[in-house]
């Protein structure tokens, strides 16, 4: 969601299933750490919610799941025991997850280690909760060269030939609801509900290694931006073939602004809307995100980074704490995106456009959309007041801003499916 990738997990996984290795500790402590445990890992300002359960059938065995990336069951590749200490690990495309913890009380302390970050974590044994009603909506699917990927429908009342949006999340590991680790306020998802209910159809979809596209996921090192793009095509080919519609649209939001223009281009779609999109190249976007936050040292090395892999060049050595940004695995993916500058793709597009942004929003502010409306005149440009990131109406503080990215009851903005509506129509 955020366009600065500060955190992901298991940005893609398979299920093979290596043997486990297993500690033959202590009856006693074995017999406590078997059953279900559920707690987060504490990263700041989004904790992610993790469950692991553990079995001892001759050996100890435990799967980890993470709900809100609609990872389920993942095996774990070791689970070493000494004394009260337990260490357990996942491999992932040749990366080692590791949590090293210490069990006190149905309690299970410790450190999180990815990638050279360290974040504590802490589980507690409970009861593992059944039912997902996530699955109860009306699911598509199409099939691509790197699995299948799955969109869900959100259908008007009655009968008729309606108009179809496909909503495209934005970076990170987004789901089609909208959230990400740690981050629940379902705009997404409000934005398409609220869309059926004035008589147009939406399918949106979880990003690849999100949500249901979890297997789907291609490895980071092999993601290029044009993968993205290539996906969103896909979904418009499939619905224009569909005689329920009779129009196919693209609503992208934050990085799917700029896929949803470039998707735009390469089929016949009727509309275009962008949602908190950049009209900049994402290596300007970086540079003024992190100028907010890094010191001048870190700063200068960043731009140094963001330089050579807008030359398609690769870079080995990078700070610790750029290496969540830059690490050399996403780097491919990066330069891809460089490629392309979001004010020059807007103006080749021939349809209806509508550039739409909050006045509050902290990520993509209001010169952004201004950017790409002087770009393309004839498009029409709606900003709103109060207006965040998230599409919920915020304070332009940044601590009462963040708030509201976690909150899935707050409504989305006044005017904002209105303007939506009215351009459509």
């Amino acid at each position: 969601m955020s366009i600065l990738i500060v955190f992901i997990i298991l940005t893609g996984c398979n299920n093979d299933n290596k043997e486990d290795e297993s500690s033959k500790g202590d009856d006693s402590i074995m017999e406590s750490l078997t059953g279900f445990w559920s707690g987060a890992i504490e990263i700041p300002n989004q904790p992610l919610d993790i469950q692991v359960d553990f079995e001892n059938k001759d050996e100890l065995t435990g799967e980890l799941s993470i709900p809100i990336q609609g990872v389920q069951n993942y095996p774990l590749s070791t689970i070493k025991m000494e004394d009260m200490n337990i260490v357990f690990t996942m491999e992932i495309q040749g990366q080692y997850i590791t949590f090293d913890g210490n069990l006190e009380d149905e309690k299970i302390t410790g450190t999180f280690k990815q990638n050279g970050q360290s974040f504590p974590f802490e589980l507690a044994k409970g009861e593992a909760v059944v039912g997902n009603d996530e699955e109860d909506g009306e699911f598509l699917q199409i099939e691509t060269d790197h699995g299948t990927l799955h969109g869900e429908l959100e259908t008007p009342d009655g009968e008729g030939s309606f108009t179809v949006m496909i909503i495209i999340p934005g970076s990170g590991p987004t789901d089609r609801n909208g959230n990400s680790p740690g981050i629940q306020n379902n705009s997404l998802k409000l934005l398409a509900e609220q869309l059926a209910e004035q008589g147009i159809a939406t399918v949106r979809y979880d990003k690849r290694g999100a949500g249901k596209n979890i297997q789907s996921a291609i490895p980071e090192q092999e993601m290029t931006f044009d993968q993205m793009v290539n996906d969103a095509t896909s979904w418009v080919e499939l619905l224009e073939k569909d005689e329920n519609y009779s129009q196919v649209g693209i609503i992208g939001h934050s990085q799917g602004s700029l896929v949803g223009m470039l998707a735009a281009r390469e089929s016949n779609v009727s509309s275009f809307i962008s949602l908190a999109g950049a009209g900049q190249p994402i290596d300007k976007v970086l540079e003024n995100q992190l100028s907010e936050q890094l010191s001048d040292e870190l700063l200068k090395e960043s731009k140094e980074i963001l330089q050579q892999l807008k030359e398609g060049k690769h870079v080995e050595n990078i700070s610790q704490e750029l290496q969540s940004v830059f690490r050399p695995s996403v780097q491919s993916f990066l330069s891809s995106w460089m490629q392309y500058d979001p004010a020059e793709e807007i103006q080749k597009l021939e349809v209806p456009t509508l550039i739409v942004n909050g006045e509050n929003d902290l990520q993509v502010p209001v010169s952004e959309a201004k950017l790409l409306h002087e770009a393309k005149s004839d498009a029409e440009l709606m900003l709103i007041e109060k207006m965040n990131h998230v599409l919920k109406e915020a304070p332009a503080d940044r601590e009462g801003n963040m708030q509201t990215y976690s909150n899935p009851d707050l409504p989305l903005a006044d005017g904002l499916i209105n303007g939506i509506v009215e351009f459509l129509e």
